[in-house]
């Protein structure tokens, strides 16, 4: 069995990747949108933390997150936000033993991909390779068509252009 290690650092800024489990032809994360951006508010209301940047794709999402000072737990926010999104949802998923005897939905990968942020130069990278992550899997030609990110946001607030990723032709570096 790999030897799973996860990075724990007070007040920690972190790039997660988190997907469906049935990847293929699933469009479960965007259709219902609400019922996800529901669970992320309940679960901010509770265990708080700063959303920098977040793209949710038909079957996976991204998102770099910052959790307040001196605290480390975000798989707890993770298992809330997966957990309540599931429970809105109604149960017509086929499980496997293993799931039904954990009382686990079959909607969800059981792992996430973490990576925590290094530098300045690092969260750029990242919050670029969100946001166009939509062009990059064929979605749209243009970031800003994109309805489901934080794209329109930041660029409200100044952090990113209007036409910034407009097309196909866009060069982002992808992250570690």
């Amino acid at each position: 069995m790999p030897d799973y290690r996860r990075v724990w650092h007070p007040g920690g800024t972190i790039f997660f990747t988190v997907n469906l489990l049935q990847r293929h032809q699933n469009d479960l994360l965007v259709r219902p949108i609400d019922l996800l951006r529901q669970s992320v508010k309940q679960v901010r209301e509770r265990h708080p933390f700063t959303i920098h940047g977040w793209v949710v794709l038909p079957e996976h999402m991204h998102c770099l997150l910052e959790l307040p000072p001196q605290d480390t737990d975000y798989a707890t926010r993770w298992m809330l936000i997966k957990g309540g999104f599931s429970r809105a949802l109604p149960c017509t998923e086929r499980r496997n033993e293993a799931r039904q005897r954990r009382g686990e939905r079959g909607i969800w990968q059981r792992r996430y991909w973490e990576h925590m942020i290094r530098d300045e130069a690092d969260f750029r990278a990242h919050m670029d390779y969100i946001h166009i992550n939509p062009v990059k899997h064929g979605y749209v030609e243009r970031v800003r068509d994109w309805p489901y990110s934080t794209f329109r946001r930041l660029v409200r607030e100044g952090s990113y252009s209007l036409d910034w990723g407009g097309g196909r032709e866009t060069s982002v570096c992808t992250p570690d």
